[in-house]
């Protein structure tokens, strides 16, 4: 017996990122952060090391870059001049939403050791749900 995802099912959970849904999302927020924060607090304060605001606009929905087995993403525009805050090695990226104290997404990024004052830029990178196997 085949497996089929409809793909409004998969946007529609790409879109709480980009607009929302009641009481979660849109994303507001993305932060570099020093360890796995598994929690908006640690997401926001206790891990963070820069921050920069987010909008609907930073979000495109698009077909995934899988063919049949992703195919849907969203990614994540580029930002440049992102100040940081705290000193501190990033390794993980966060996606937040501030109205709601929701910790939306955690990913792995390149460890890179940051200085307090100084400014980073994040690529463009993408979330992907695939088809069920």
């Amino acid at each position: 017996m085949g497996k089929r995802t409809n793909i409004g099912l998969l946007d529609a959970a790409l879109h709480v990122i980009k607009t929302g849904v009641s009481g979660l999302g849109p994303c507001d927020k993305m932060t570099i952060c020093s360890t796995e924060p598994t929690s908006f607090a640690e997401a926001n304060a206790t891990y963070a090391l820069a921050d920069v605001a987010l909008t609907g606009t930073d979000f495109t929905l698009a077909n995934g870059d899988g063919g049949g087995t992703t195919p849907r993403k969203v990614t994540v525009a580029a930002k440049s001049g992102i100040t940081v805050d705290v000193s501190g090695t990033g390794t993980h990226v966060a996606l937040i939403d501030t109205a709601n104290s929701e910790l939306l997404e955690v990913t792995t990024c390149t460890s890179q050791p940051l200085t307090a004052g100084n400014t980073l830029g994040t690529p463009a990178w993408k979330i992907e749900l695939g088809a069920p196997t």
